[in-house]
């Protein structure tokens, strides 16, 4: 089953199937403000992110957007459609950069439903298991991310 982002905002433990795919919307286009104030509030000062004079001799030759705002934006894009309910994130694992991300650049968002299962401590809710994967405007996977979040029951 295919969802559209401007359904609802998250869902309860029942809405949630094995093999659901929700297409995240819209996209962010990222601007180098983006980017330089992402690397700076995170005080990440790798000229990579920030010189563009240092990047010109680069292999890619031009600044690259640092990663955890790339990470950042697939997680708030899939929260309208995923975990806008939750009670708590659990875990983030196995992040993978796919492809540079630079800056004028427009990520686009899907999640897909891993496993669902409901809590073994409480039974009003559950944890809700998904892969999300982030796009730029040409389709090239750019980040791929897994994350665990808890979610109450319809009427928990």
């Amino acid at each position: 089953m295919i969802h559209d982002a401007r359904d609802s905002f998250g869902g309860y433990l029942e809405d949630f199937e094995p093999g659901d795919v929700y297409k995240h919307w819209p996209g962010k286009t990222i601007t180098e403000a983006d980017n330089h104030l992402f690397s700076l509030l995170t005080m990440n000062t790798n000229p990579l992110h920030t010189d563009a004079n240092y990047m010109k001799d680069h292999q890619h030759g031009k600044i690259l957007v640092v990663g955890p705002l790339v990470i950042s934006l697939l997680v708030g894009m899939s929260v309208r459609d995923t975990s806008g309910k939750a009670i708590a994130n659990l875990e983030y694992e196995k992040i993978t950069h796919d492809a540079p991300v630079f800056q004028g650049d427009t990520i686009y968002g899907e999640s897909e439903i891993l496993d669902v299962r409901e809590s073994r401590s409480r039974s009003d809710r559950g944890v809700v298991y998904m892969e999300s994967r982030a796009f730029n405007q040409r389709g090239e996977r750019v980040v791929t991310l897994r994350r665990r979040f808890l979610v109450a029951k319809r009427g928990g």
